[in-house]
């Protein structure tokens, strides 16, 4: 009976200390309690930022992808056979053109192709040096120019963004000397705003995919003459790439490994920096907010790189967004693609690109950089 007695007594005493511990947790300011991580150093986020920036959870697909293709075909003294273990899908999925003798017969170097692609996929800023001298001489090519290693003076990158509607930018982005287009966005019905000069298509692989499905792999809105540079978004891409190749009359041109490698990290650090400026959250909580293994830096993103490697002066058209403008200026699409993050990318043009004094780091003429920017919405 005491003992009872006793534990009644002590039931709501345990519930008052309780009531109590909650109340205190919940309204005492969490900044005052000791356990409190303290924020980063500026250098300290810094390294953070450029430690999860390298960090690619995708490149173990992407080199599963690789070995599986590579697995999948097999090139005996030069003849092409396919492997039992194909999956469905890629013998679905071929380009007519692979059909043909002509393409089969191409085929040969693809294991040779893919594993050089793959083996210099690695980081290395210095690939911002060589984007001159590796890229410029077969545009130039293209167009009956004498090969150079004379950067260009004048490129317009232009955006798809719906801003673009009503500009009348389009003589100003035809006056200049090259002029890079995005996948493969119209520009009929358009021209007043977005110009009709076309000396560079820069597309995603996926782009190309869809090409390779008609005939003779046609992809060309822009005229069968101007050249076209894509980056590889998935290593079954590169079948479509050999055998679409062999069909173009323009050069059919694949980013450096190196170049894409430092676009992904540029742009994730910048997403990372952005994230953690906006929500004051530990960068390594971004993951909870981003799928990491889709995310990806925007086509637009790396044309501006790349024009940023070969040219003197660079204007932007077409990036940016307002209220009420549609995504892309010839389409009806209003939503932007959850893998891309396009406020971090135009943080890294205005960081980056667009001060003088950085403006193109990697060429320098005597004690000034041998380039401005500037952005035309």
């Amino acid at each position: 009976m005491g003992m009872k007695r006793s534990l009644r007594l002590r039931l709501p005493l345990l519930l008052f200390i309780a009531v109590t511990v909650i109340f205190i947790f919940k309204t005492l300011p969490f900044r005052s309690l000791a356990f409190q991580v303290a924020p980063l150093s500026a250098s300290a986020l810094n390294a953070t930022l450029l430690r999860l920036a390298a960090i690619d959870p995708g490149d173990a697909d992407l080199r599963k992808q690789a070995e599986d293709l590579l697995d999948a075909y097999y090139f005996p003294t030069g003849a092409l056979r396919f492997s039992s273990s194909i999956p469905l899908w890629r013998r679905e999925h071929h380009p007519r053109s692979l059909r043909s003798a002509k393409a089969f017969h191409s085929l040969p170097d693809f294991g040779r192709h893919l594993r050089q692609w793959f083996l210099s996929k690695r980081y290395n800023p210095a690939i911002m040096s060589n984007l001159l001298t590796l890229f410029k001489p077969p545009i130039d090519a293209a167009f009956g120019r004498t090969n150079t290693t004379h950067p260009y003076a004048s490129c317009a990158v232009v955006g798809n963004s719906g801003i673009l509607l009503n500009s009348n930018h389009g003589d100003l982005i035809d006056s200049h000397d090259l002029v890079i287009r995005l996948n493969n966005a119209r520009i009929a019905g358009f021209r007043s705003d977005v110009g009709a000069k076309t000396n560079l298509s820069f597309i995603n692989s996926n782009i190309l995919h869809l090409c390779a499905r008609r005939d003779r792999c046609f992809c060309h809105p822009y005229g069968d003459s101007v050249p076209i540079m894509m980056y590889i978004c998935q290593a079954a891409h590169f079948v479509e790439y050999l055998t679409c190749n062999s069909t173009h009359k323009s050069p059919l041109l694949i980013t450096d490994a190196r170049f894409d490698v430092l676009c992904s990290r540029l742009v994730k650090y910048y997403s990372l920096k952005r994230f953690v400026e906006e929500t004051g959250r530990s960068p390594e909580e971004w993951s909870k907010t981003h799928d990491e293994r889709m995310f990806h830096y925007s086509s637009g993103m790396q044309a501006v790189m790349l024009a940023v490697g070969m040219c003197d002066r660079v204007s932007l058209f077409g990036f940016g967004k307002a209220v009420n403008a549609k995504h892309h200026y010839h389409t009806n699409q209003r939503a932007e693609l959850d893998l891309h993050d396009y406020e971090a990318e135009a943080k890294k043009y205005t960081e980056r690109l667009l001060n003088f004094s950085v403006c193109n780091p990697w060429r320098w003429r005597g004690s000034t950089p041998s380039c401005t920017c500037r952005t035309v919405t």
